[in-house]
């Protein structure tokens, strides 16, 4: 009984203490409650205030922007109509300046008509003083207005003329000058034959032979002729071609130097002077093309360029005049400022056909355009061996240096030599030239051809005329005579006067 009381007062004892907990927990929870609701409450009108401050900024701001549109839409408003203003009154003017202009044009049509009925009555009073009609007076003005033309074209090309005469010859001399005075070549003028010494005359019997035996031999295997005449201890080699006249001197030489002259041998002899001269020939090619200072030419060309040392025009020697033309052309072109590579070859190669024309048909401008085609030498070097006769037209720089080295070493005194009836019927053709204009009176060709004096009648050619005249003489010299160097033509205009003291 005692264990079943102490255990329903122990179970009381925890029931009454579980009940205690109970109430203060009950309590506490409510005390949380209540203050949890204190505190939403004041979050929420918290909240709320804060949701009507910025309902009223938001307010406040909105009024200010309308407000600013309001004032920026009558800015507007005022702007646009100051400007329909403004535009009304521009309208306005221009109205009133089109009234004007009408009325303008409308009184310049009454002044046009007025002043061609001005003009219709003086032009009928100018052709009733002067006798002319119009047509007639246009020609008579056009006639004053050609006249004055003349005097002002004259005028005219005189100055440019005298402008490019300044100018192109002071650079042209100054180029060739330097180009002549830094290159001093001999000239040398060789003929057709040649002449052997004789120790004695009677060595031209034994060069004769017994019946003519040893000079036929010798003629038929070298193809010169043995001139033997009255003159003593010499005989006369004459052959066109300069290499077998060179051929035949040396076995010539030979044989009377050994003494021993028969047909046999002079075969012999005759052979070993011609691999000689070819070995000269060889010898020569080199050296020019050394001197020149060209560089990469075929063998076969140097070749030929020896065998112009034994080549002459108009007796000057044509392997002189090549180097000559070479040496010019290539300082000339140094002077203008351009490669004077190109320059001297060109110049080496101009003449190189007349190292083949006793051989082959063709004139020697183009055997060598041909020769040099085959030994594959550039386009503009070939070009320019064409083209320094004009037997093509000139298309550069390079072609023009080689005509004017060519035409200064062929125009030297004393390089060339020329035909005496070539020489006269060139004198006669540019005399002739010259009085085929109409008011020339007589013509002299002077100074060897370089100059021709014309004078012109004074009644028919004016002062103002001569320059044209000259022009035109000038023209027609260069379209009808080869020549070189240039020809001055000399226009005189003479006027006398004579009276008598009675």
């Amino acid at each position: 009984m005692s264990g079943a009381a102490g255990f329903y007062l122990g179970i009381q004892r925890r029931k009454a203490t579980a009940e205690a907990l109970i109430g203060s927990a009950e309590d506490e929870a409510k005390r949380i409650v209540n203050e949890a609701y204190k505190t939403a409450e004041a979050k929420k009108k918290e909240a709320i205030l804060e949701g009507k401050d910025e309902i009223h900024k938001l307010r406040t701001e909105g009024d200010r922007e309308l407000r600013e549109r309001r004032n920026e839409v009558q800015r507007q408003e005022r702007r646009i109509s100051q400007k329909e203003e403004a535009l009304d009154k521009k309208i306005e003017a221009m109205e009133k300046k089109e009234e004007q202009i009408a009325e303008r044009a409308r009184l310049a049509e009454e002044k046009v008509k007025e002043a061609d009925n001005l003009k219709k009555i003086q032009t009928d009073h100018l052709e009733r003083i002067s006798g002319y009609t119009v047509e007639q007076a246009k020609e008579h003005l056009l006639g004053i207005l050609d006249n004055e033309l003349v005097h002002e074209k004259a005028a005219k090309l005189l100055d440019y003329e005298q402008q490019l005469k300044e100018s192109a010859e002071m650079k042209a001399r100054d180029v060739i000058s330097q180009a002549i005075q830094r290159c001093a070549a001999d000239h040398v003028s060789e003929a057709t034959v040649s002449v052997v010494s004789l120790p004695n005359d009677e060595m031209k019997g034994r060069i004769i032979g017994r019946e003519g035996r040893n000079i036929k031999a010798f003629e038929t295997l070298t193809g010169v002729n043995l001139i033997i005449e009255d003159t003593p201890e010499v005989i006369t080699l004459s052959a066109y071609d300069p290499v077998r006249r060179e051929i035949a001197k040396n076995a010539l030489e030979r044989l009377v130097a050994d003494g021993r002259i028969h047909p046999t041998h002079i075969e012999e002899v005759i052979e070993k002077a011609r691999r000689e001269v070819e070995a000269t020939i060889k010898s020569e090619g080199e050296k020019a093309v050394l001197k020149a200072g060209v560089i990469g030419l075929h063998p076969e060309l140097v070749k030929v360029i020896g065998r112009l040392r034994y080549r002459t025009s108009y007796g000057q020697n044509v392997l002189l005049h090549s180097l000559e033309v070479s040496y010019l052309a290539g300082m000339m072109a140094s002077e203008l400022g351009l490669d004077p590579t190109p320059a001297k070859r060109a110049g080496l190669l101009h003449d190189i056909g007349k190292g083949l024309d006793h051989e082959f048909e063709g004139t020697h401008v183009s055997l060598g355009v041909d020769i040099c085609k085959k030994y594959r030498e550039q386009d503009y070097i070939i070009h320019a061996i064409q083209a320094h006769h004009n037997d093509v037209e000139p298309n550069g720089v390079l072609d023009i240096l080689i005509q004017a080295a060519d035409a200064i070493s062929a125009a030297r005194p004393g390089a060339r030599r020329e035909d005496l009836e070539k020489y006269i019927r060139r004198l006669q053709k540019l005399e002739e030239i010259a009085t085929s204009f109409s008011g020339v009176d007589r013509c002299f060709a002077i100074q060897a051809g370089r100059e021709v004096r014309v004078m012109v009648k004074p009644e028919v050619v004016t002062d103002e005329a001569m320059p044209l005249v000259a022009r035109e003489i000038c023209k027609r010299i260069e379209e009808e005579l080869d020549y070189p160097g240039q020809i001055k033509v000399n226009i005189i205009r003479e006027n006398r006067v004579y009276d008598y003291a009675k």
